[in-house]
């Protein structure tokens, strides 16, 4: 079962400078149910570290200071 799964599964390589946009992982008091953003974004990455974590910074600058999992985040194509 592993392996088919694993044969289906498409590895994304990010580079510092890449355009991602980061899976929102928690739910505000605010959210508006099943319209809400499912993404948030664009950010810049600026650091690509070997377990798949990557540090992020937005458009204008300010750096995140959490590392960001890899499986959290997908490439994005202004």
């Amino acid at each position: 079962m592993a392996r088919a799964f694993n044969a289906r599964v498409r590895h994304c390589e990010f580079k510092p400078g890449d355009l991602v946009l980061r899976k929102v992982l928690h739910i505000t008091p605010d959210s508006r149910g099943k319209f809400a953003y499912k993404y948030d974004g664009p950010f810049v990455v600026k650091e690509v570290f070997s377990g798949e974590a990557i540090i992020l910074r937005d458009m204008d600058g300010t750096e995140n200071a959490l590392p960001v999992n890899a499986d959290a985040l997908k490439k994005y194509y202004p």
